[in-house]
């Protein structure tokens, strides 16, 4: 049997949805699975590293609704483009990245080829198309049709029985994961330490896109009261994103320039350098706008290097950590209980390296990759529930 994921999220697209299902579908059978990746800029050169069987279509839609001609037009060409896959590699099952635009996409092809599918969910994405009657329709009628609905965390499960209707019976929970054997712990080394420009400051990271949600914002306001304790404190930040220019325009206008450093996007190598050098993890997640933080795999890497961790109480970030044993879940949508936090671990090396010991004794316990493919592939070899409608 071959299944199709149809997937926008899909390396050398970066970020932590694109990494799940780039771990799990790499370890599970070549023969079985074909992937309908949306096109990107580095798909060639990435492309020639794995065996997989990747179609590059294309899945980055201006638009997810199919009212304007816009819209349909770009559900219509991707649409063509997997039927012809389908035929091509005999599917008989298909896997949805997200609701929209992947889920309805094979909405319609079940609807013409009544090829079963099941959908993958997020969090933040179903609480940004409850914003808008038609993605709200639309995202309705693919969790309906779907045999069953794959939640990334706890909360997703929540939001997905709560605030869309879904029974329980009908919701998978698998949780993304970590590669232990790459993201280890490591001694401080001044030599790397030196190449980053931290030198022997305590750095505390934050590694995501720089966007609202994120609260990189509140992190940066907390520089005033942490520096005051901890005066030659860092702040660095790995990615970027459209929040990058507002976030340098508030540390000039906070006066902040000598305490933060914007590192932009690393690479593989350099992103695990960051994670066991630093001296502690922050994502300070909020909501915004109904926009949450699904799960947070940042989170997990920096604890399987050995980091304890604070996050935002918000979405499911509390899931990735067990609280306060390897880390804190703290208020994020002002800086001042972040910066108490901060401060009270900054100052305490000997708690922040107990807590590190049991981050990656947790991370490597229960969110491994090679534990969370057999989860995986009892799942999709599970048998389906009843929909509720097709």
């Amino acid at each position: 049997m071959t299944t199709l994921l149809i997937c926008e999220m899909f390396p050398p697209k970066t970020g932590g949805s694109s990494r799940w299902f780039w771990e799990i579908y790499r370890r599970l059978p070549r023969e079985g699975f074909v992937i309908a990746a949306g096109e990107n800029a580095g798909q060639t050169e990435f492309d020639r590293t794995h065996d997989l069987r990747v179609v590059r279509i294309p899945l980055t839609f201006s638009t997810w609704g199919v009212g304007n001609l816009t819209g349909f037009r770009n559900y219509w060409r991707s649409l063509n483009r997997l039927r012809q896959l389908v035929g091509i590699e005999r599917v008989e099952s298909v896997h949805c990245g997200r609701c929209l635009p992947e889920g309805l996409l094979a909405w319609m092809i079940k609807q013409r080829l009544r090829i079963p599918y099941a959908c993958y969910a997020h969090g933040e994405e179903l609480n940004t198309t409850s914003t808008s009657r038609e993605l709200s329709w639309l995202t309705r009628r693919v969790l309906r049709g779907s045999e069953f609905i794959i939640a990334n965390s706890r909360n997703t499960e929540r939001i997905l029985r709560d605030k869309w209707g879904l029974s329980t019976n009908r919701i998978r929970l698998l949780y993304p994961g970590v590669d232990t054997k790459r993201f280890v712990p490591a001694v401080r080394n001044p030599a790397v330490r030196a190449d980053l420009r931290w030198g022997e400051r305590p750095v505390v990271l934050t590694v995501g896109r720089l966007q609202k949600r994120k609260g990189q914002d509140q992190m940066i306001l907390a520089l005033h009261a942490i520096r005051t304790a901890i005066p030659d404190v860092l702040y660095a930040l790995v990615g970027d994103g459209e929040e990058r220019e507002p976030l340098r325009q508030l540390v000039e206008k906070e006066g902040l320039g000598q305490h933060v450093q914007f590192m932009g996007g690393t690479d593989d190598e350099l992103l695990v350098n960051c994670y066991q050098q630093c001296d502690l993890f922050v994502l300070p997640n909020r909501e915004i706008n109904k926009d949450i933080e699904g799960f947070g795999m940042v989170l997990l890497e920096a604890q399987a290097c050995g980091k304890p961790v604070v996050a935002g109480n918000s979405g499911g970030t509390a899931e990735t950590m067990r609280s306060p044993e390897t880390g804190r879940i703290v208020s994020c949508y002002g800086p001042n209980e972040l910066a108490a936090v901060l401060i009270e671990l900054l100052k305490d090396p000997d708690l922040r390296a107990q807590m590190g010991t049991e981050a990656r004794k947790w991370v490597v316990g229960h969110f491994d990759w090679s534990f969370l493919t057999r989860e995986a592939e009892e799942l999709f070899q599970g048998a389906p529930t009843d929909r509720e409608d097709d």
